[in-house]
């Protein structure tokens, strides 16, 4: 099995250690395409204005001037084109990506490119909800036999599987939990002005707010309790309750 590791952390992130490490523990046709350097947020952005650059660190292991997107996308057609993944690994992200992060998150981009693509996905990130030092063997401990399992049961091609691990270390993780994507109820983005050393302002998005209180079934909760929350993410982003709706608004003469 081959397997394409990406992150949105970038090349020398620490989590693509780990995770390097876990796809390791299922087969020795690992490479390594990322960014060169942190894509936070960048969802699934592609470049289209500018060239991409490839480098290359050893024959498996390279980094592309772009996104997560950017970096499958080279890998798979240029880098792997003679013998394509049979499985992209995106992460392990140095926090968790639930309810609305996946929609902003490089990390989920990354697997949806592959997915894209023809090629099972699966985003793993390791939540950091108090701040501490990263506990990075928990992922590395768990993740290696929930991919197994999940390969051995397979999943539609339009989905993938974001795993979130929670921010406990690796004897403590109270079990797997199968969600849904969830909401927040206390969420805050702000910005924060600064002045330059010659006068100027500038600024840096932030985050406040304390942990939600979500209901049991979904992503945010399995993580608060300490469990891994294993969700089925896929593309199709209508509201069908709302579609239905307009459909028999216009379709009743709303025409004008």
């Amino acid at each position: 099995m081959r397997i394409l590791c990406t992150n949105d952390d970038g090349i020398h992130a620490r989590g693509l250690e780990s995770l390097v490490y876990i796809a390791r523990l299922l087969s020795d046709d690992v490479w390594v395409v990322a960014p060169h350097e942190e894509q936070s947020g960048a969802a699934r952005a592609l470049t289209l204005a500018n060239p991409i650059r490839i480098r290359e660190y050893d024959p498996r292991r390279f980094s592309v001037s772009g996104t997560p997107s950017d970096a499958v996308m080279m890998a798979t057609q240029k880098l792997l084109a003679d013998k394509p993944a049979d499985l992209v690994l995106s992460g392990v992200n140095n926090g968790q990506n639930l309810a609305e992060d996946v929609t902003v998150s490089g990390t989920i981009a990354g697997a949806f490119q592959g997915m894209s693509l023809g090629i099972p996905s699966i985003a793993l990130s390791l939540a950091r909800l108090n701040r501490d030092k990263a506990r990075w063997a928990t992922p590395e401990r768990h993740a290696p036999g929930i991919i197994r399992k999940l390969l051995e049961a397979g999943w539609p091609k339009d989905v993938v599987i974001n795993i979130n691990f929670p921010d406990t270390d690796p004897d403590a993780v109270a079990g797997v939990a199968v969600t849904r994507q969830g909401h927040r109820d206390d969420f805050k983005l702000f910005i924060e002005e600064r002045q330059d050393l010659r006068g100027g302002k500038y600024y840096w998005y932030g985050y406040e707010g304390t942990l939600s209180n979500p209901p049991e079934g979904v992503d945010l909760r399995a993580v608060y309790d300490g469990r891994i929350s294993i969700t089925p993410l896929h593309l199709a982003l209508t509201h069908e309750d709302s579609r239905a709706r307009l459909a028999r608004i216009f379709g009743e003469g709303g025409n004008g």
